[in-house]
């Protein structure tokens, strides 16, 4: 599900045209935009690291009662459970390391771990209080995992903690942290990272074609891979659980609003059909419109591909229609068929998205290979994609976590975010692959 934050940004690729590419895509700490919001510590100065807006249970037994709130960490009874904190400085060198807590009743023992090494500290008092941990040393420049975990306690749980501080000389430079409380809920679902394609023909586009590849391993829950995105809506796939993965195929309603219902009939997305076994539905807190999905157990490490038209009907509206097709069968699959009332054009703005809808999930990584894209224009012509510019939503450009990146392998473009990574790949650089060669083989007449 795309978060609202991130609609505007996707409009605004959509309908920007893209240069040209180049593959020098790794840059240095230099390269980040010099409107970032960091955090600096001058000489004995120390940063405080919000825990709602940085942290994550990263190890939750079975049971355990840990939450992490908009204000703190709560809850905290279980001894086996990991509070992971994250933050980014951008130079080597020595940090201390501490916390801000609070223990209602009694004295708690909890551990401080960074890296291999491990101190304990001891918390009593019921006033929120600065405790120092110790120093640890930080080898190299990027995002640092500061992990707690209880030893002992002679109250009812070990400490509400609100925020993990640091200072020393490896936070003289530039920090990086959510710091920003309306930033705190999107921060912790990590930055969104999209490829916006350049088209190669000035002529109508009545068809997108992309292919998607999950390496395994990077289909985590609450990631979607979106395939196929325009100026109206997106396409691809998603993990919505441990047992449930989706195709999803939505289009906004040219009405501005988060509630569908507040849609005037002239303005609502028509189901024009859908293939069988698809749910079909409205969406809002995003926008609003049409949604529709399919319950597929799609597989990481298999290739899917996704075929989207889009065509004004000649009466003022545009009708859009998505098709997936899987590894296992020759037969495209029809999603859904939607049309758009006040809206009279062609495919336009090709883009992909990777993003992580659940906020627990935060701190893992995912990653998806979008490969031999093409577009069909209006006359029937297929024209191949060999370009493209990396571009990243709010929370990145704020500065609040900058987990993303993008870039090729072989004739494969890819999105990687989540899981604190620390190269950098400067948002707007230009990407190219080989251009594809043989265009994709369908048979128009057949599609469902």
């Amino acid at each position: 599900m795309r978060s609202k934050l991130l609609t505007g940004t996707f409009l605004g690729i959509a309908l920007f045209a893209f240069q040209s590419c180049r593959e020098n895509n790794m840059t240095t700490e230099e390269s980040v935009s010099p409107q970032a919001k960091t955090s600096g510590a001058v000489a004995g100065s120390t940063l405080n690291v919000p825990v709602a807006g940085n942290s994550f249970l990263t190890v939750k037994p079975s049971g355990a009662n840990e939450v992490i709130t908009s204000t703190k960490l709560g809850n905290w009874t279980n001894s086996n459970s990991v509070i992971s904190t994250y933050f980014r400085v951008s130079n080597a060198g020595t940090l201390s390391i501490g916390l801000k807590a609070s223990v209602p009743s009694g004295t708690s023992v909890v551990k401080v771990t960074v890296g291999n090494v491990s101190k304990n500290v001891t918390l009593t008092g019921s006033a929120n209080t600065s405790y120092t941990a110790g120093d640890f040393n930080i080898s190299t420049p990027g995002y640092v995992k500061v992990d707690l975990q209880g030893v002992s306690k002679t109250g009812g749980y070990f400490a509400d903690v609100t925020d993990i501080t640091f200072s020393g000389t490896a936070a003289s430079g530039n920090n990086i942290f959510s710091n920003d409380t309306s930033y705190y809920y999107w921060a912790r679902r990590g930055p969104s990272c999209h490829l916006g394609y350049t088209v190669p023909t000035s002529s109508n586009v009545s068809y997108y074609y992309n292919e998607v590849t999950v390496p395994v391993g990077e289909d985590k829950i609450g990631s979607y891979f979106m395939a196929n995105g325009f100026g109206e809506g997106y396409f691809g796939i998603q993990v919505n659980s441990a047992t449930e993965r989706r195709v999803l195929f939505s289009v906004w309603s040219p009405f501005p609003t988060d509630d569908p219902n507040n849609i005037p009939p002239d303005h609502k997305i028509v189901l024009n059909r859908a293939g069988s076994g698809v749910t079909i539905g409205e969406f809002g807190n995003e926008g609003s419109g049409g949604q529709s999905y399919y319950k597929y157990n799609w597989t990481a490490g298999q290739t899917y591909k996704f075929l989207l038209k889009g065509e004004p009907d000649g009466t003022g509206k545009t009708d859009y229609t998505a098709w997936f097709l899987s590894p296992d069968t020759t037969t495209w699959k029809l999603i859904a068929s939607w049309k758009r009332p006040q809206t009279s054009t062609y495919l336009k703005g090709f883009y992909s998205f990777v993003e992580n809808f659940n906020p627990e999930n935060g701190y893992m990584g995912r990653k998806a290979e979008f490969k031999n894209q093409w577009v069909r224009t209006s006359a029937g012509n297929w024209q191949a994609v060999s370009a493209a510019k990396f571009t990243v939503d709010a929370t990145y450009n704020a500065q609040q976590r900058i987990d993303a990146m993008g870039g090729t392998n072989g004739n494969s473009f890819f999105l990687q975010n989540g899981g604190f990574f620390s190269t950098i790949v400067a948002p707007g650089t230009q990407f190219s692959v080989t251009a594809p060669t043989q265009a994709p083989d369908i048979d128009f007449s057949t599609l469902p």
